[in-house]
């Protein structure tokens, strides 16, 4: 019995050690984890897509523990206080029709949030949700430089549904003189259930961050500049992953 035991577990894959406790974002006031929170924020009980404009959502008027980006849709992005290294989140989100949002690793790595439910599998980029972003250059003007990582699967529901994103990522490694030895990468990410990226490296930040210098850890961030988006449930856990 020992024995089957043992093979059973040398057969295993060994993902990452033990997570520590999860870590609750969605919080304001003294002990809040962000660097500073835009007074546009709502915070209310509940939100739907909006029936006289379905780009923009409605909250509810009473006071709640689900965040949205305003009125609007535009409000300054959220930065945690504290870097992370390897860390696992946990990202609850509802998106206007059309709407575009974001989560960053060390404010660099960017998974796509975006309103791209039911788009064919061979027309998924790493600009449909779930994707990992294009690199990009903000001169002339603002545009990808390539396609991103595509999500493996289209994933996404529909705008004004509740969705579920969790992700595993390992940081960058260095060596004793600062040289990068290891791209980042994503370990596991799975949007509503569904296994999205596996092992996925990462040999540069996104979008126009690309060219920036990586760092063994970093902020966490939400974006919330880009459209309509409310959150839900958000946390963190730093990992350690062999």
């Amino acid at each position: 019995m020992r024995l089957a035991v043992l093979l059973v577990f040398l057969a295993s894959p060994v993902v990452a050690a033990e997570p520590t406790d999860w870590q609750e974002l969605l919080r304001s006031g003294q002990n809040s984890p962000w660097k500073k929170i835009d007074d546009r924020w709502i915070q209310t009980k509940s939100v739907t897509l909006n029936p006289a404009k379905p780009r923009a959502l409605q909250a509810d008027p009473e006071t709640g523990t689900i965040w949205v980006n305003g009125t609007t849709g535009r409000v300054g992005d959220l930065h945690t206080k504290q870097e992370y290294a390897d860390c696992e989140v946990h990202v609850e989100f509802l998106l206007g029709k059309n709407s575009n949002s974001g989560i960053k690793f060390h404010d660099v790595y960017e998974i796509q949030l975006r309103d791209t439910a039911g788009t064919p599998a061979d027309q998924l980029s790493g600009d449909s949700c779930g994707g990992i972003y294009p690199r990009a250059e903000l001169k002339p003007r603002y545009h990808h430089i390539d396609q991103g990582i595509a999500p493996k699967v289209n994933a996404a529901k529909p705008a004004g549904e509740w969705q579920t994103l969790t992700v595993v990522f390992q940081a960058p490694r260095f060596d004793a003189a600062g040289k990068k030895i290891a791209n980042a990468k994503i370990i596991q990410a799975t949007l509503n259930g569904q296994v999205i990226h596996e092992n996925q490296e990462m040999k540069t930040p996104t979008g126009n961050n690309w060219s920036k210098p990586e760092h063994a850890a970093g902020p966490f961030m939400l974006q919330a500049d880009h459209g309509p988006v409310a959150f839900r449930n958000v946390k963190i856990r730093p990992r350690i992953i062999p």
